[in-house]
C-alpha cells in the first residue's frame, strides 16, 4: 500500500502446519474501519509501501479450518489480528484472540463488540462513574461509544465535545445530555456553565493520533478530576502543559489490550441482550472492491462518516 493507496494484491493461501495448534483460519466477512487505522493509509510519518494485510482489526467472520478445540469450521467468531494485520480474504489466527459471534446479534454490529470491548476494558481501571460529570472529547465512533456506555452506567452529565456537526448531532442519540462545539463556543467555558463551576469529574481523551488534546482535558477537569486518555497517542506528544496536571491533583489513565475471556464477550453479551445500541453508528457499507473507497470516507468523515463498513466476498 502507497500512502493514500490501497491495492488489491495476490497473496498465499494461509494453512495450518506443524506447530500451529490451536490456531485457526479465518475468513472475514465484514471489517469496521478504526481511527488507529487511518495511520496506516495516510500518515505523513510512516514509510510506504506497507506490508500486505495493513490495516484493519474489527472483524467478523467464519473459521474455515482449525488446529485448536475452541471452535469448529463454520463458526462465527470476531476476530482481532495482531498489529492490525487483518485485510485479507483469509488469514491465519490464534484461536484466543477470537470470541464467538451471539446468533442474536446481526453480523454487521456484532462487529461493533470490538470497540465495545476496548471501551469497557477501559472504564473497567476508572472507579465507578455513578453520578459523575463527565466530559467525551471526540466524537468519533469511539467518542460515540463512550458516551453511550457513560450514560449507561449512570452518569450524571455526559458532555460531548466535538467540532464535526454530524458527529455532533449523533451524540444525544448515544446519550450525550449536552453537546458542545468548541468552534462555536469556549469548551472550558461551557462545561463550566453546565457543571455550575465544578467542571469534570472525569474527562475522556477520544481524539488521539495528531489531533490529541490532553492539554483541554486538563482544562475541563476539576481539581482531583481525572483523565482518561483513550485516543492512541503519536510517539512523542510535544509541549504537554503538565503543570496544569500538576498543580490540579489530577489523575491520567490509560488503556490498550483488552481482555479476550472478559471484556470483548461481555461487550458481545451487552449488544446481544439489547443493553446498549450501537447500530446508529453504522453509517456507510462498501464492498471490498471499493476499499479505497471505504477510507477515503473514513478518513474524510464524508456524509457524516462514523463506522464504514467493508464487506468481503463470499467464499468461492
Amino acid at each position: 500500500m502507497e500512502r493514500g493507496r490501497i491495492d488489491l494484491v495476490e497473496v498465499d493461501e494461509p494453512a495450518l502446519g506443524a506447530g500451529s495448534a490451536g490456531e485457526i483460519i479465518f475468513q472475514p466477512e465484514i471489517g469496521c474501519l478504526c481511527g488507529s487505522d487511518r495511520p496506516y493509509f495516510d500518515s505523513a510519518r510512516r514509510l510506504y509501501p506497507l506490508d500486505p494485510g495493513l490495516s484493519l482489526h474489527e472483524i467478523v467472520g467464519t473459521v474455515t479450518g482449525t488446529s485448536g478445540t475452541r471452535f469448529q469450521p463454520g463458526s462465527r467468531v470476531l476476530a482481532v489480528p495482531l498489529e492490525h494485520r487483518g485485510l485479507f480474504q483469509r488469514f491465519r489466527l490464534s484461536e484466543e484472540r477470537a470470541i464467538a459471534i451471539d446468533p442474536r446479534v446481526p453480523l454487521e454490529v456484532a462487529v461493533l463488540a470490538q470497540p465495545l470491548g476496548t471501551v469497557i476494558h477501559a472504564l473497567k481501571k476508572l472507579p465507578p462513574v455513578l453520578d459523575m460529570d463527565v466530559v467525551v472529547v471526540g466524537q468519533g465512533p469511539i467518542g460515540q461509544i463512550f458516551t453511550a456506555v457513560l450514560r449507561n452506567l449512570g452518569a450524571n452529565e455526559v458532555i460531548a465535545l466535538e467540532p464535526n456537526g454530524a458527529r455532533l448531532r449523533m451524540s444525544p442519540r448515544m446519550g450525550a445530555t449536552a453537546a458542545v462545539d468548541p468552534t462555536r463556543e469556549d469548551p472550558v467555558a461551557a462545561v463550566a456553565r453546565i457543571t455550575r463551576g465544578r467542571m469534570a469529574d472525569l474527562v475522556v481523551e477520544a481524539v488521539g493520533h495528531e489531533d490529541q488534546a490532553i492539554d483541554l482535558c486538563a482544562r475541563l477537569a476539576r481539581k482531583g478530576g481525572r483523565i482518561l486518555y483513550f485516543g492512541v497517542p503519536e510517539e512523542t506528544i510535544e509541549r504537554v502543559s503538565w503543570r496544569e496536571l500538576f498543580f490540579k491533583n489530577l489523575t491520567v489513565h490509560t488503556s490498550v489490550g483488552p481482555d479476550f475471556a472478559r471484556d470483548f464477550p461481555l461487550a458481545m453479551r451487552w449488544l446481544a441482550e439489547g443493553r446498549i445500541d450501537l447500530a446508529p453508528l453504522i453509517t456507510h457499507r462498501f464492498p471490498l472492491r471499493e476499499v479505497q473507497r471505504a477510507y477515503e470516507t473514513f478518513r474524510d468523515r464524508t456524509d457524516g462518516a462514523l463506522k464504514v463498513l467493508i464487506q468481503f466476498p463470499p467464499a468461492a
